[in-house]
């Protein structure tokens, strides 16, 4: 831009007042239309050189002419090329730069985006003057690809675990491969529906790719299973295939349907949370159906192809070592089965007791919403008291980045300070840090970066500093100085004045928040211009032409624009820095005096000054304090508001070891001991208010999949009995699931509940493996239901503990794995391992118990039927 800095003394020296040096700026470079000439054989357009193109045309602009001498633009003012705005500053490192943020349009792939600006930065570099420094300072692309590459990483590694259980208990290289290729298939056709779908490769997708390959290859595993059984009694490859898959088929079809089944809620979780899981639960959802397809189709063929009988004359020891092992594991499952059995009452009262524990251990756990991740970057925003200069802001700001440098942890960082976009008032700014890599700080996390940051900057005077991680996953609408908000709005602004310092005070109090902060900023300093009307009036003076002459001098006024054939640049009038430092630079401002008065033929005494103005020379400026009085007032410098309310915003952070969960039941606590008027309405924001809504709706979403499976399998059996059979299993897994969360120190949050809902399709399939079997012994072979069970439980032990094993194998990734985003995921798989473990010691006893209960039920309703029948049958 060019700045014309003026100096309002020497105009005043001229008779000049800012008005008039505004109008020949802009009236000196304008841009018009002039026409044209038409004439009987030649046409003309008419131009003018009325355009100026650089900021030093404007220096010889006659202003005014004075005792017949020109009154120039360099006589009265200093024209500079410089920044538009000198109130907004930012830095990388300690070196002043221009940041430039670049962000990808929605529905774009973000690794191309910075690909494609990476491969023309040299170009860039080629056409900036030497001396100019163009670099990256952060990629989010750095965490996105490496992130990206550990879920791979996972992916591969569950693979490998998944095909080694297969072989473990196949122990044939052969029949291995069958699962073994049945999973990539399964893969592969979910790939091409999430590319006909639009869904791209993120943290969610290939989270819900990993956690399926323990899915995947149940069915195989089932299949692969009932066939080699077959085999194994001597029928040829076809026909144990044959008899094998139509003997299964109904059971993949009822595993398949009922875990489907249970990604139906998430498909309809409401708000942003819904939005993001949609993609998931229909990843995981195609996921399943390859797999079931596959398992229908292609493994009955290999396995027919495949499978042989090993002889026992070709079988290795170690083949004969572990069949006797697997036969022995068997044996003792069924002496304890025949013991459990024996005491169903007790076996009753503990599944019982399972359920309340459930209850229980729900309760207590603490809720969150997303796990804190380490994406490498963190968020600073730093407040100043709301007096500060912006020279005096610049310095302090750069105190926090010396600081904040001298840790080993980071790598580099950018900083802003001004009020735009971002920054709302001229007292914050911000700072983005970039981490070293996390092998390259010693495997400390952010959030242990920050803790050790905040004792250091806390030291720096006049200042405060505000660090959160920042994150993949966040539904924040606004950026704030901490993770979560809680907003105070009421329709009268001393209402909030009076009652958010108190409830400030209280929240800092609480020993589960840290950083306690508040956007109210009410200890402004105005000045206040108070204009003698009466004395303006005469002198032919508005209010409009004393705002004007302020603007003009302290506004930073775009008075015109030059336009050039690559760029254009604003003309900013001020008057110089010397003449902007405190109030007592008012008494240098002139306004201009009114045409109304210039004809007055009295003498006008203007007060507060010993001279008098006649005839024509009231067309003098005058002096701004001779009409107006200043005095400094209490102003704030920024009044938010919220659906049209005066609204105030607490932010805060969680302290070490505390949940969200228990932050927000103490903060509506304190909010209620306080006694606030009924008229301030005080409300979760962002991510706080998110995890309301979750929270709210978690039991719901639970109930939810728990009645759609039961209607599911309901449908299946064609039984209101047998569904509550196979959802005996869940309270198991829920125990299992919060426990593991309680001894590994994470919260329930909505990762976690995922986690739960998958349980939910997990751990039926073992109920539905064995009751599929108890309920076809019975009806083909007449067998009574304890038989039946018995047989069932023994038949389908090992296809459970296969599949169990494949599940929680392709869990072990998640749940261990590290690497950048590596929190995301750690609830998903501990909660998948801790309710596996617990659910299938209880569902291998638990399920047969309550079979036979309500096999014995089933009979009691039959007997009831069949007498009443028999009573109406006499009577008639």
């Amino acid at each position: 831009a060019v700045r014309v800095q003026a100096n309002p003394t020497a105009l005043a020296s001229y008779g000049l007042s800012l008005e008039a040096l505004r109008t020949a700026l802009s009236s000196a470079n304008v841009n018009q239309a002039k026409g044209n000439f038409d004439g009987p054989e030649q046409a003309w357009t008419i131009n003018d050189n009325d355009q100026l193109s650089a900021g030093a045309e404007y220096a010889p602009i006659i202003i005014a002419y004075r005792n017949g001498a020109p009154v120039r633009v360099r006589d009265v003012a200093t024209v500079i090329d410089g920044a538009e705005s000198t109130k907004l500053a930012a830095w990388v490192n300690e070196d002043p730069a221009i940041v430039l943020n670049i962000q990808r349009q929605p529905g774009t792939n973000i690794i191309s985006v910075v690909d494609t600006v990476k491969s023309i930065l040299p170009q860039i570099k080629a056409s900036l003057p030497e001396g100019i420094d163009v670099r990256i300072i952060t990629d989010r692309t750095v965490t996105i690809r490496s992130s990206v590459e550990d879920v791979e990483f996972e992916l591969l590694l569950t693979t490998l675990l998944v095909v080694m259980v297969i072989f473990l208990f196949l122990r044939s290289a052969s029949a291995t491969i069958i699962p073994g290729i049945a999973m990539p298939l399964s893969l592969i056709g979910t790939f091409a529906v999430m590319y006909l779908l639009g869904y791209s490769l993120d943290n969610l997708s290939l989270m819900a790719l990993t956690i399926s390959t323990g899915f995947v290859v149940d069915d195989a595993i089932v299949m692969i299973e009932n066939i080699a059984r077959y085999i194994e009694k001597g029928q040829s490859g076809m026909e144990a295939a044959l008899t094998g898959s139509a003997e299964i088929g109904f059971t993949i079809m009822s595993l398949t349907v009922s875990l489907i089944a249970v990604l139906i809620p998430l498909l309809f979780m409401a708000d942003i949370v819904g939005r993001l899981f949609r993609e998931f639960a229909v990843t995981l959802a195609v996921t399943i159906i390859f797999s079931a397809f596959v398992s229908l189709t292609l493994t009955p063929m290999m396995s027919a192809r495949i499978l042989r009988h090993k002889p026992v004359e070709e079988q290795g020891r170690l083949y004969r070592l572990s069949e006797r092992g697997f036969e022995g594991i068997i044996a003792g499952y069924g002496k304890l089965l025949r013991f459990v059995l024996r005491h169903q009452a007790a076996t009753l009262m503990a599944a019982v007791g399972t359920l309340v524990l459930t209850v229980y251990l729900y309760q207590v756990v603490p809720k969150g919403f997303f796990p804190v991740q380490d994406t490498g970057v963190v968020l600073g925003i730093s407040q100043a008291p709301e007096t500060v200069s912006f020279s005096a802001m610049a310095k302090r700001q750069q105190d926090l980045v010396k600081v904040i440098r001298q840790d080993p942890a980071v790598e580099n960082l950018t900083s802003f300070i001004g009020a735009d976009g971002v920054n709302t008032t001229m007292n914050s700014g911000r700072i983005q840090i970039t981490l070293k890599p996390l092998d390259q700080r010693g495997g400390v996390s952010a959030s242990d970066v920050i803790r050790r940051l905040e004792p250091k900057v806390a030291q720096v005077p006049g200042i405060a500093l505000y660090l959160q991680p920042v994150q993949d996953l966040t539904v924040e609408d606004r950026i704030s100085r901490t993770q979560y908000q809680y907003a105070l709005d009421a329709p009268d602004q001393a209402l909030l004045d009076l009652w958010v310092p108190r409830l400030t005070d209280r929240m800092k109090q609480l020993p589960e928040l840290r950083d306690v902060a508040s956007d109210q900023q009410n200890n402004g300093v105005g000045l206040l211009v108070k204009i003698d009307r009466d004395t303006a009036g005469r002198l032919g003076i508005t209010p409009q032409n004393v705002d004007d002459a302020l603007y003009d001098a302290f506004g930073q006024r775009q008075v015109s624009t030059i336009y050039t054939q690559t760029n254009q640049f604003h003309v900013v009038l001020e008057v110089a820095p010397q003449f902007r430092q405190d109030a007592s630079a008012m008494s240098d401002i002139y306004v201009p005096i009114g045409s109304a008065s210039a004809n007055l033929a009295t003498t006008i005494a203007l007060a507060g000054t010993n001279s008098a103005l006649t005839g024509a020379a009231a067309l003098a400026p005058a002096p701004l304090k001779s009409l107006t009085e200043i005095s400094t007032i209490p102003s704030p410098i920024t009044v938010n508001h919220q659906a049209q309310f005066p609204v105030v915003t607490l932010s805060f952070n969680l302290a070490p070891g505390f949940s969200l969960g228990a932050a927000v039941d103490h903060i509506r606590q304190v909010t209620k001991e306080l006694g606030m008027p009924a008229s301030i309405e005080p409300t979760f924001q962002g991510t706080a208010h998110a995890f309301e809504s979750s929270l709210s709706n978690e039991l719901i979403l639970l109930l939810a999949a728990t009645v759609t499976v039961y209607l599911i399998l309901g449908m299946l059996y064609e039984s209101f009995i047998h569904p509550i059979t196979i959802l005996s299993t869940l309270p198991s897994a829920g125990v299992g699931a919060l426990l593991a969360l309680i001894v590994f120190h994470k919260d329930l949050d909505v990762i976690a509940l995922i986690g739960i809902i998958l349980l939910i399709g997990i751990v039926q399939k073992n109920a539905i493996m064995m009751i599929d079997f108890a309920l076809e012994a019975e009806r083909k072979e007449g067998k009574a239901p304890p038989e039946a069970i018995y047989q069932a439980c023994l038949l389908r032990f090992r296809p459970i503990i296969m599949t169990t094993m494949a599940a929680l194998l392709g869990a072990v990734p998640l749940a261990v794995g590290g690497g950048t985003g590596s929190e995301l995921r750690k609830p998903l798989g501990i909660c998948i391992i801790g309710g596996l473990l617990v659910s299938q010691v209880m569902t291998l006893f638990t399920t047969p118990v309550i079979y036979l209960y309500f096999a014995r039920l089933g009979d009691w309703v039959k007997h009831f039927r069949r007498a009443r029948q028999a009573s109406a049958a006499e009577s008639a």
